[in-house]
């Protein structure tokens, strides 16, 4: 049975403008949102309530993101997607290297994040389905 709860997002992001821009524009898409202003804050509701996609400033009060990404890592595969302001390869790389699973650069269109978000969500259920017929396969070969 498929679960018709539409799929979770939590954003942690210091600036109240681009945190309410995301929100505007997921929600839009038919996606639950939860936004955080630190990420300290986000990894508490995660340890409670674990999000289908996490996206994470990595310039914020408090714990940075690529320490949130490290945190989150050590319990959960969730797709991750980092926002930032820094554009330097090291950041790219260090992101990317910890685990998350896209990088962009502020200022950035909150619908590219959305596709982002969709794609993301499309690979996950296409893995499910491939998934699911392999094992159907396997059990009728048996």
């Amino acid at each position: 049975m498929e679960n018709t709860e539409p799929k979770l997002i939590y954003i942690a992001d210091d600036e109240d403008t681009i945190r309410e821009a995301l929100r505007t524009f997921i929600e839009s898409a038919g996606y639950g949102v939860r936004a955080f202003e630190n990420g300290d804050l986000l990894l508490v509701a995660f340890k409670e309530t674990p999000a289908d996609l996490v996206i994470l400033d990595v310039n914020m009060p408090g714990s940075n993101g690529f320490t949130m990404l490290r945190e989150i890592r050590k319990i959960s595969h969730v797709p991750i997607i980092m926002l930032t302001a820094r554009d330097s390869d090291l950041d790219y790389q260090t992101a990317l290297d910890l685990g998350s699973d896209d990088f962009f650069t502020k200022p950035t269109s909150p619908m590219s994040i959305v596709m982002r978000v969709k794609a993301i969500f499309r690979r996950i259920e296409y893995e499910r389905v491939a998934m699911e017929n392999a094992s159907a396969a396997r059990e009728g070969k048996s």
